[in-house]
């Protein structure tokens, strides 16, 4: 999960790969601002298939944060 997570990243964000890790702050080590992280909620509901609730979105601090709640909703 924590590869597909990093990808879209990459892909869709620009994000250089080598700075993702699981504990990457998403704001802080990324870099990443309010808009796009809009748009990452956009692209993991697409991917996944799932729809990712407002109080879930405030909660995704780092990568790990995302990647552990799309593993607990795959495994349901």
């Amino acid at each position: 999960m924590f590869e597909k997570v990093k990808d879209l990243l990459v892909e869709e964000l620009s994000i250089n790969g080598d700075e993702i890790t699981e504990d990457s702050e998403l704001v802080g080590d990324l870099g990443i601002n309010s808009l796009e992280l809009a748009d990452l909620v956009l692209l993991c509901e697409e991917k996944f298939g799932i729809e990712i609730d407002e109080d879930s979105i405030h909660k995704f601090l780092t990568v790990g944060d995302i990647v552990d709640y799309l593993s607990e909703i795959n495994a349901k």
